[in-house]
């Protein structure tokens, strides 16, 4: 009995300095960046020596996939809840409705940013990661995000049939900073709206992106219509 408490106990206390180690490693991401964060940084704040990163991560590199991880994949999977919800009503091949598809990719990102207290650093860190999106980070973020990509990719041909895959890449390459840009700088919002405008109402900027995104990528179609002609 007494064995079977001990083998919990250290269990917790594994679990413990992981969950140190990720957090540490995520608030000085977000306020550090990436490149300029060193392990030695990370253990003093987490309060552990660097055997017990390298004993739960091997190195920096997969580190930074922990803490993505850590954080992308329940927004994804809240994504691809919404997506089978949407896929469902409109049937095998029913149309869909651009402005539902992005909700459906929006909101799980602005739900995760004022519902969670332990994500208070995501809007940072997302901010981090667009910044300084090359090399070994770019392929650890694209892993990460190859499903969701691949799934709205085709949801919103399924919605915008017309729009050539160059206007879809503009679209959403424009529309995704638009979000990450909203998410790091809320500030500046409520600078340039001289306080009228709350950026921590997430259903409220959901509806402003959604409009932004679904205006911006009709737009790209329209361009490409006028092109053919």
């Amino acid at each position: 009995m007494n064995q079977a408490i001990e083998t919990v106990d250290q269990g917790n206390r594994v679990q413990d300095t992981k969950e140190r180690i990720l957090d540490a490693a995520e608030r000085l991401f977000a306020e550090n960046g990436f490149a300029t964060t060193s392990l030695r940084q990370i253990t003093a704040e987490a309060q552990v020596n660097l055997a017990a990163v390298n004993y739960h991560f091997q190195n920096k590199e997969s580190l930074i996939r922990a803490v993505l991880h850590r954080r992308i994949g329940p927004i994804n999977q809240r994504r691809f809840d919404l997506m089978d919800a949407l896929e469902f009503a409109a049937g095998e091949s029913g149309p869909m409705v651009l402005e539902d598809v992005l909700r459906a990719f929006l909101l799980p990102v602005l739900e995760a940013r004022t519902s969670c207290p332990e994500m208070r650093h995501w809007p940072r860190l997302l901010g981090r990661l667009y910044t300084e999106l090359h090399g070994s980070l770019m392929e650890l973020f694209q892993r990460e995000m190859a499903p969701a990509a691949q799934r709205f990719t085709a949801a919103i041909n399924r919605a915008e049939p017309t729009l050539s895959p160059e206007g879809l890449a503009w679209g959403l390459h424009f529309g995704i900073g638009s979000m990450a840009h909203f998410l790091a700088a809320g500030e500046l919002l409520k600078f340039i709206s001289r306080g009228i405008v709350d950026p921590d109402d997430h259903m409220e900027a959901l509806k402003h992106l959604v409009a932004y995104m679904a205006g911006g990528l009709r737009a790209l179609r329209t361009e490409n219509k006028e092109a053919a002609q």
